[in-house]
């Protein structure tokens, strides 16, 4: 038998080997929080056009500098006067990722929580868009948008930001950004698990950047104030959670039904009155299976002019698994044959409670003034929690604070998506091989494949009715989720991590052997094989930063050189050079 055969690396990119230290590169400090900032304005000849890239050397494709200037603008039928600020999410040109993504960015990915990991093929931009009269301009009206463009969905950090700088920006404009980016480029970089302090303009935002060992639903523990800092720090509760309260404020009542089209990864559309309603609702739908990462595309706003446009609308398929926020009409009749669309209007009150949507049929989504309400024919598999709802409801008349019927909110998803989720979990776990089957001088043992019927045949003792008072059809819940992105991505990512800690043990294992006693009787053949193959399992462990503790990476690394020492000199320069 082959001791030493694991999952094989040879089709990684050999961009994986980048390891030189990039902390002397121009804006890697900046880098690590904003890929660059734009400035978009409307040119009468142009349209919306780039004014402005800063730093300077940033490189976009003409395909996304031409989205990002579509997406910077509200739709013309939103008619956002003032200030207005949204987000929108966008598809990045093939072919764009650097070896660099194996360095610093890996080792966050690796800590943060799966929601929050930075993007290999997306960019978030963060929207500050200023439309005011102004008499010297040909239209009568100044409009402008200040955009961070991030691989981090860190929506409230980079929101916050954007209103200490952007109406400075609109005032003194670029020696000003100049300014804030050179600041931004001396931040620490986001380390998951640690408070930071980040200056700007004579602020300083605190912030806690969340880590993957955090307990979900648990309050970060603050770090103590280690200087002095003048002047007293903004402290941001959150760099990421939107106020779930007042994003479904008028869904209260399909918050089942919602929850489970986003588990399942179907098409949903949400037209909004404005980009803000648009991108926020989005946001808040892909967070609510938190912390299920959501696996599907989503658009917190999208408009004709984006490149996809085609592509989510033609009517010889059936639709992608993607949410779209969109404020323009228009796509009341593109969208028809999508089977999932929530149309919000501005928020009307009934008596002292938000008025509800109504769930309607699809059929009678036809005009352009088609009523608020959500346009599907789902049928929920759970019945909705009517505690929950009337919690809320009693919550709105004693005026509960928002942030608090928030936490209400995100507390009842947190527990039905971990309901849901334990059960997967804990017959995950029932396929890795048992610790003593892992031997030193045998291939390691593989994590057995999913069974679905097997699974199932589980949740009779072991399924979501321990630990969720909902009814409803879980089973049928399941079969459907089995089908779903979301599913595959989960199952793909947990698969890896457990071949991983197959690999480890292996490794720990052939740490405790006696490598030199089994060399004793085996040819010269057998023995070089033994080193490539040891060799190669060293450095798949490091590349792929298996977790695994360095010292025990050394031992190996010294107990290849023994028995290297052990072969004949011609060997052994051979083995050297290799």
């Amino acid at each position: 038998m082959d001791p030493f055969d694991g999952p094989d690396s040879r089709r990684e990119s050999a961009a994986c080997n980048a390891t030189e230290d990039e902390a002397g590169e121009p804006w890697s400090r900046f880098s690590a929080w904003i890929q660059c900032v734009c400035v978009v304005t409307f040119d009468l000849e142009l349209g919306q056009a780039i004014e402005l890239i800063y730093p300077h050397d940033v490189k976009l494709t003409e395909k996304e500098k031409t989205s990002i200037c579509y997406l910077s603008f509200p739709d013309s039928y939103s008619g956002c006067l003032g200030d207005t600020q949204f987000s929108f999410r966008l598809r990045q040109s093939v072919g764009r990722v650097s070896g660099s993504w194996f360095g610093e960015e890996n080792k966050y990915n690796r800590d943060a929580p799966l929601i929050l990991q930075k993007e290999l093929a997306h960019f978030y931009g963060y929207v500050y868009f200023r439309q005011v009269k102004d008499v010297s301009v040909k239209r009568g009206y100044f409009q402008k948008s200040l955009v961070l463009v991030s691989r981090l969905p860190y929506v409230q950090l980079f929101q916050s930001l954007l209103q200490i700088i952007a109406p400075e920006y609109f005032d003194k404009l670029e020696p000003c950004l100049e300014a804030v980016c050179n600041e931004i480029d001396q931040w620490p970089p986001p380390v998951p698990g640690q408070t930071l302090n980040l200056p700007v303009m004579g602020v300083v935002m605190q912030v806690r950047i969340p880590s993957k060992d955090d307990k979900p639903g648990g309050s970060p523990t603050r770090q103590g104030q280690k200087e002095n800092l003048l002047p007293a720090p903004m402290v941001l509760p959150t760099i990421h959670e939107l106020d779930l309260f007042k994003c479904f404020q008028s869904v209260l009542i399909h918050l089942q039904m919602l929850w489970e089209l986003m588990l399942l990864g179907e098409p949903l559309v949400v037209m909004a009155p404005s980009p803000t309603i648009s991108s926020e609702t989005v946001l808040a739908l892909v967070s609510s299976i938190s912390p299920l990462k959501y696996c599907c595309d989503f658009r917190p706003y999208f408009t004709i002019h984006d490149s996809e446009f085609k592509e989510y609308t033609t009517r010889t398929q059936a639709p992608p698994n993607v949410i779209l926020g969109v404020t323009n009409p228009f796509f009341i009749k593109t969208f028809q044959c999508w089977p999932h669309i929530l149309r919000l209007g501005e928020l009307k009150m009934s008596g002292d409670l938000p008025k509800q949507v109504k769930v309607k049929k699809l059929a009678k989504l036809k005009t352009l003034d088609t009523k608020p309400g959500l346009y599907t024919a789902y049928k929920t598999f759970l019945h909705k929690d009517k505690a929950l709802i009337k919690r809320l409801l009693k919550g709105i008349q004693r005026k509960r604070p928002s942030e608090v019927q928030s936490a209400i909110l995100r507390r009842h998803l947190l527990e039905l998506t971990q309901s849901f989720i334990i059960p997967l979990e804990r017959y995950l776990a029932s396929l890795m091989p048992l610790q003593r089957s892992v031997t030193p001088w045998k291939t390691p043992p593989q994590v057995r494949p999913f069974s679905q019927d097997e699974f199932m045949a589980t949740l009779d003792h072991a399924g979501p009715q321990l630990t969720s008072m909902l009814k409803g059809d879980w089973m049928g819940l399941y079969k459907r989720f089995f089908r779903s992105p979301n599913f595959d991505g989960w199952y793909r990512l947990r698969h890896r991590e457990m071949t991983q800690k197959v690999e480890c043990l292996h490794l720990e294992a052939i740490c405790d052997a006696d490598l030199l006693s089994w060399t004793k009787d085996k040819s010269e053949v057998e023995i070089v094989d033994l080193i490539l193959k040891l060799r190669e399992k060293l450095s798949r462990a490091r590349k792929h930063h298996l977790p695994m503790k360095e010292e025990l990476l050394e031992k190996l690394e010294n107990y290849i050189q023994i028995v290297i020492n052990s072969l004949p000199e011609d060997l052994q320069t051979v083995l050297h050079k290799h």
